[in-house]
Order: structure tokens, then sequence, then C-alpha cells
């Protein structure tokens, strides 16, 4: 324990302090802690170079105290601590006001020139050695940890701490920005914590290069900031997401964590620490295919509004739901995939060069060893009379490979592919994959439905058990009222706070949606809004029509054009609009307006 950070540590988080409770209360000042000694261990370098110049200068000033001088009358004096300390300090510093209080002798001529040869050398090794220690690594790490610190530790509003920069954590970042949410970003990566400066976000995002696994490094991102609202654990090291889940967990179990892993296994240690919504993209990836085999509209509905506002509406696909699937690549997507396949009662091959055969047997599918853009294994696999091809290797220029192999042999097949790096999107455009999964877009665009609107996350859960009519019709809706791109999504609780012109009405028991869903400027027209949903007391009306019957503190979800949306809030907020929507009069705004109507009438 001869480190003071580690001993510091040690009796921070030791056998003495195992209550959670006191952890929490203890992390901002654990991180404080450590960013100040760092900078003082770091400076420990600038001990030596400081001690010479100090004992230089000590030395010069003894000396001109101690070499005697003469007044302008020719008598014997010696100079003042003083007079020294002050004749060295400009003269150590090229200032050079000349020589005090008297003409020197030669012998002090001769110590001053000894000095200024001694104080040159004492301030050129004392300029270097500061100058290396600016260039220094760590030292420029831990000015940087302290910057960051400090912004994090001004943070007045909720924000969302990242852990993984990467192009999930990106286009994280981009959203959240575009909706006005403040987040902290750190990543093992200086590169990309550089790339923060360069993009165009609305407000400083702080970030920080240091490895997540370490409790310390979360504790300075805001771990323990009352407004930290939040864990995303979106690195590519599952390991890494696991220790982030499981600080968050037990450092801060009343915080929202939401993890990526593509192991299993790392999701069932998740799920030991606390309630983590941990995110699978090859198991999330199966289960829309599954989806879209048994309800392509339902699918279709769930992609368009996971993407967010802006997205345009995907084509339906239509995945065949009867015949042979051949899937290739046996690791943990191929796995998923065959897993999901079979469970809807389809046959399916696999292809794979090293993929065993009692693992396949065990998922009761064909195996032939092999890579699947060879002839011959295409042909033993039989790719010709398949109805679905998966590409799903690890390797992009592979899975490209697969996929001109099997439509050469059978143009029909219904592609579904794996890209793994976003460089290689524009490739697999051409291509005209019928079914892409991007892992990292998987893992962002359910996040980002989890917290962008909390109400959309329920909503999506319930849409599967719909009806693919159903979802074909709201799908239809939208399209005709808004257009083919997603417009705003966004809830409102009915509540004197968000709604204070609706407070009476509701209470009156015969407020209609249809009626709230009005132009405030000319009540005839509807305004182009969709009700989604409509959450009471734990319960969803998905879809409510006009005719719904709404109560305090009910939950809309809607979708709808900027515009209805602007005007949507002025009925809720004006208390003349509600009026007129609800019963066609105009009533007067101001008080005076309202006392001249009264005389008039």
């Amino acid at each position: 324990m001869g480190n003071p950070l580690l001993s510091f540590w040690w009796r921070l988080f030791g056998q003495d302090e195992q209550r959670t409770g006191r952890l929490r209360r203890r992390i901002p000042m654990a991180s404080a802690v450590q960013a100040s000694a760092t900078i003082f261990l770091i400076l420990r370098r600038m001990r030596v170079p400081l001690i010479i110049l100090i004992t230089i200068f000590a030395v010069s000033v003894l000396g001109l105290t101690l070499v005697p001088g003469r007044t302008a009358e020719g008598l014997a004096y010696r100079m003042s601590f003083f007079d020294a300390f002050y004749f060295m300090s400009y003269t150590a510093s090229t200032i050079g006001f000349g020589e005090l209080p008297y003409t020197f002798t030669d012998a002090q001529r001769l110590w001053v020139t000894a000095t200024i040869y001694l104080t040159v050398i004492g301030w050129a090794y004392a300029i270097g050695s500061l100058l290396a220690l600016v260039q220094d690594r760590a030292f420029r790490q831990a000015l940087a940890l302290q910057h960051f610190t400090r912004k994090v530790s001004r943070l007045r509003e909720p924000f969302l701490l990242i852990v993984g920069y990467g192009r999930t954590g990106e286009l994280l970042g981009r959203s959240f920005d575009a909706l006005g949410r403040r987040f902290v970003v750190i990543d093992s990566e200086s590169e990309r914590i550089d790339g923060l400066d360069l993009d165009p976000y609305h407000a400083d995002v702080p970030g920080l290069v240091a490895d997540a696994r370490d409790p310390g490094h979360l504790g300075v991102a805001g771990l323990g900031n009352p407004h930290c609202e939040a864990v995303l654990a979106l690195t590519n090291d599952d390991e890494a997401n696991l220790a982030v889940t499981m600080t968050a967990a037990l450092l801060r179990p009343d915080l929202p964590v939401i993890a990526r892993t593509v192991s299993t296994l790392i999701a069932e240690r998740m799920h030991a620490f606390g309630t983590p919504t941990v995110v699978n993209p090859f198991d999330r990836f199966g289960d829309h295919l599954r989806i879209a085999l048994r309800a392509p509209a339902t699918y279709q509905l769930i992609t368009w509004l996971e993407s967010g506002p802006g997205a345009e509406l995907p084509p339906r696909a239509r995945p065949p739901a009867e015949g042979r699937w051949v899937v290739c690549g046996y690791g943990r997507l191929g796995r998923e995939i065959v897993e999901d396949l079979q469970a809807e009662g389809l046959d399916v091959t696999i292809i794979d060069p090293v993929a065993d055969r009692p693992a396949a047997a065990e998922e009761e599918a064909t195996l032939v060893s092999g890579h699947g853009f060879e002839p011959a294994v295409l042909e033993g696999a039989g790719v010709a009379e398949a109805v679905g091809f998966v590409a799903g290797t690890d390797n992009d220029t592979s899975n490209l490979s697969l996929i001109a192999a099997a439509r050469r042999v059978n143009p029909a097949l219904f592609v579904a592919a794996r890209q793994n790096r976003p460089s290689s999107g524009p490739l697999f455009a051409v291509m005209d994959v019928d079914s892409l999964l991007v892992p990292t877009e998987v893992v962002a665009h359910e996040v980002f439905a989890q917290l962008s609107t909390p109400l959309l996350w329920r909503f999506l859960k319930e849409v599967p058990h719909r009806g693919d009519p159903w979802a074909a019709e709201l799908v239809d809706r939208m399209t005709e009222l808004c257009s083919r791109h997603l417009e705003s999504l966004w809830k409102i609780r009915l509540t004197h706070d968000e709604a204070p012109a609706l407070t009476t009405w509701l209470a009156g028991g015969d407020a209609r949606l249809g009626d709230l869903l009005r132009d405030p400027d000319v009540r005839e027209v509807r305004l182009d809004v969709v009700v989604l949903m409509i959450l009471r007391d734990d319960e969803c009306l998905m879809t409510p029509d006009d005719d719904t019957v709404l109560a305090t503190r009910d939950e809309l979800l809607l979708a709808g054009r900027p515009a209805a949306r602007r005007a949507l809030d002025t009925t809720l907020v004006v208390d003349g609009a509600l009026q007129y929507v609800v019963t066609g009069r105009h009533v007067p705004a101001s008080w005076i307006w309202r006392r001249l109507s009264r005389e008039q009438g």
C-alpha cells in the first residue's frame, strides 16, 4: 500500500465501508481526491529543478551580503539581505535596473558575474524540466481529468453517462443532442474523445479518456452526481460493460442502466446485479426476423418508430414463411438466427468451415462444412431450392461475397446480412439486401426508444400483440396525416402543470379526445396528429378513437407534424383556445376584453 492513491481507494472501498449509502456519498469526494492526487504526484518531478533554483538564488543573495562594498565617500559597507534579494530578483529575471545602492566594487562584480551564469543554468534546467513535464502524456491526462471533473461537477441539469463512444455512442449522442439532452462520455480511445470537439453539438460535451472498469473513473464522470439519470454501457468489450453494470448497480442501485452485450452468459451475469436493461443486437435481430416472418407490417412499424424523428418509412419486407433457409456463419449471430427460424417451424441448413456436427445436431439442423461462396458448398447446401439466405459472418467482405454467390445460384432468395463496419454501408446498399443487421444501429435505436420517450418503449412492447392488420392500418394513418418521414414523437401528461387549461374540462368527465385534437384556429380542421397510446393507471389504450374520454393524469403518446404539436400546446395552456375547440365560442383572453364583452352582452 505504498501508493497513496491505492491506499486511499482501499480505505474508501475497503471492508470497513460496505454500506452502499456511504459509498454513494463518497463518490464525488473520491473523484476530486484522485484528480488532485494525480496532479500532485506528477508535479513532484519539478522538485529537484526548483530546489536547485532556490539554492542558487539563496547562495547568490548570501554572497552579496558577505562581499564588502564601498559607498560614494569610500566608506566600507555590506549590503542588507533586502537589498541583496531585490538586486538578485531583477538580475535573475533579466530586467537589470543597475547596481545599488552604490556602485559595485570589483569583488562584488566578480560575484555577480558568477551568480548570473549560475542562475542562467538554473533557469534553463528548470524551464527544460517544465517543458518536458508539459509534454508528458500522464501530466496532460491529469490536467484533462481535472478539467473534466470541474465540467461534470458544474452540470445542474439531467444528463446521461455514456460509456463507449463508438458508432453506437455517436449515434445516440447526436440524437440526444437534437432533443436538448445533456450527456457525458467515457471512452478508452483518445481519438474518439478528441472527436467530441469536432462534432457540431449544441452544448459542451465533457469527455474523458479512461478505463470505465475503474469505479473511480465512473465517479469522476458523474456516477454520484444527483443529476445523472441513466448509465449506458456501450463499449465493444462485454467484460467492460459488465463491470460498468456492476459498479452502477452497487453504488447507484436506483439508477437505470442499459448495457450492450452479444453474449448470453454475460447477459445473465448482468442480470445478477439489479435489473439492468440488456440489449443483445443478435438476439434483437432474430426477434425482429421472427416478427417479420409472421407480421411484416408490424415489423415495418417497429423499425420505423425505433429509428427516431426524420427516419423514412422502410419498405415492408415479406420474408418467406415457408421453405428452407441457409445460414452462413455459425457464430453467435448464426446460433440466434437458427434458433429463431426453427422456432417458426422452418428447416435450416448451416454453412460453416469450423462448426462441429454435434452442435448442429442439437439445433436439429443440417451442417455443410466449407465456405459459402464456393459453388460446390452452395450446391451441397441446396441454395438453389432455398427460400432464404443469411450471410452472418463477422467479416463484411465475406458477407458480400456470400450474397453475390448465393444470388448467382438463386436470384429469388430473400437475403439477410450482417454489416460489421460503418464504412461498408454503401456496398451493402448497392447489394440491395432485404434485411440488414447493423449491430451498432440496432443498439442505438433500442436505447433511444427507451430513453427519449419512455412511453414509446411501452408502446413498442405492445405492438406485436395487436396483429398485423392493426399495424398496417396505423402505418397508413401516419403516412396520410404526416408523411413517409417520421415527424415529431412526444408525450403529454394531463396534469395541472403540463395542461393547465384542461383541468376543469377533465374534471367534468366529458373531455373527448376528438375535441382536444381540433385546430385552435379553425376548429373544423383536425390537427395532423396520431395518438398512438394513452397510458392510464398502467393500462395501455392503443390508438384510441376520437370518442375516448380523457381523464386527469392520462399520458398521451403522439406523433405528428411540428406545427400540429405547437397548435396542440396552445390548446393545453390557453383557456380561450380550449373553449373554442370544445364549444366553438371565442372567449376573450384578457380581463379588459372579457369585461367589454359582458357589457356589450
